[in-house]
């Protein structure tokens, strides 16, 4: 019984994170549908569809855009940022945890590794972005 905090709060954390995931999946098919009802609409009352507007509404599926350097480096410049945070932290809870130091300093680690490599992602895109046929094209 004395441990039932602890398998409350992973309990919640996993049930938010499924209940995020889940949420975000049926809102999209959601819109996507609203997206789509006027075609359907059309098509049961036996209209006449114009084939540009079948197109513009399909290529919402088929489109993909290039991921953008800009949100990575956000992401590895908060991640870092959060890191030394929790290495500042890891100190402070040396003090009146000690056998807290390490593992505290270990997850400090593991977010400025995952800023890192969020940074050189930002960094492969922006170069291969710049190397790519259609760029190499357009500035010919």
């Amino acid at each position: 019984m004395q441990h039932i905090g602890i398998a409350i709060a992973v309990f919640g954390f996993w049930a938010f994170l499924t209940i995020s995931a889940v949420g975000g999946m049926v809102a999209q098919y959601k819109q996507r549908r609203l997206q789509l009802e006027p075609l359907r609409a059309a098509i049961e009352r036996g209209q006449q569809i114009d084939i540009a507007i079948v197109e513009r509404l399909m290529a919402g599926e088929q489109k993909e855009s290039a991921p953008q350097p800009l949100y990575f480096r956000i992401g590895g410049i908060v991640t870092v940022s959060a890191g030394i945070g929790f290495s500042a932290l890891s100190f402070l809870v040396d003090r009146f945890a000690p056998k807290w130091f390490y593992p505290t300093l270990g997850v400090a680690v593991l977010a400025i590794c995952v800023g890192i490599g969020l940074l050189i992602c930002a960094r492969v895109i922006d170069h291969h972005l710049d190397n790519s046929p259609a760029q190499r094209g357009a500035g010919a």
